[in-house]
C-alpha cells in the first residue's frame, strides 16, 4: 500500500501543474508556476538523476511537439514558444518526465522484494 501511495504522490503534482492551465491566463507567469513547482518539489524529494531526466524531458518534448505540431494535427491557440505551442508545455511534460521516472523506480525496488506487489508493499 506504501508504494501506491508513493507513486500517486508523484503524479498529484503533475495533477495539480495542469489544473492549473485554465486559471492563468498569461503563459509566462505559467511557465513561471511551474518552474518554482519543479523547483520545490526537486528540494523536498529530488532522486538520483531527476535533473537528467528533466532536461531531457524539455528537450525530448520540444522538438517533438514541434514536429508533431508542424504536421498539422495538432494546433493550440497558445503559441507562445516558436510561434507553435505555450511555453509551459514543455516545462510540464518535462516534469511529467520526472514523475515517471520516479514511478518506474518504485515499481522496479518493489519488484526486487520478495511477494512483490506494486499496490500493497
Amino acid at each position: 500500500m506504501r508504494n501506491f501511495f508513493r507513486v500517486a504522490a508523484s503524479m498529484v503534482v503533475v495533477m495539480l501543474m495542469i489544473s492549473l492551465i485554465s486559471f492563468v491566463s498569461n503563459d509566462y507567469a505559467l511557465a513561471g508556476i511551474y518552474i518554482l513547482i519543479i523547483l520545490a518539489d526537486m528540494a523536498v524529494s529530488k532522486k538520483r538523476s531527476d535533473t537528467i531526466a528533466l532536461v531531457f524531458g524539455f528537450f525530448a518534448m520540444v522538438m517533438f511537439e514541434y514536429l508533431f505540431v508542424t504536421t498539422g494535427v495538432e494546433t493550440f491557440t497558445r503559441q507562445s514558444l516558436l510561434g507553435v505551442m505555450p511555453i509551459w508545455l514543455p516545462i510540464l511534460w518535462a516534469y511529467g518526465f520526472v514523475s515517471i521516472k520516479r514511478a518506474a523506480e518504485i515499481i522496479e525496488k518493489a519488484r526486487s522484494k520478495p511477494g512483490f506487489s506494486v499496490l500493497y508493499e
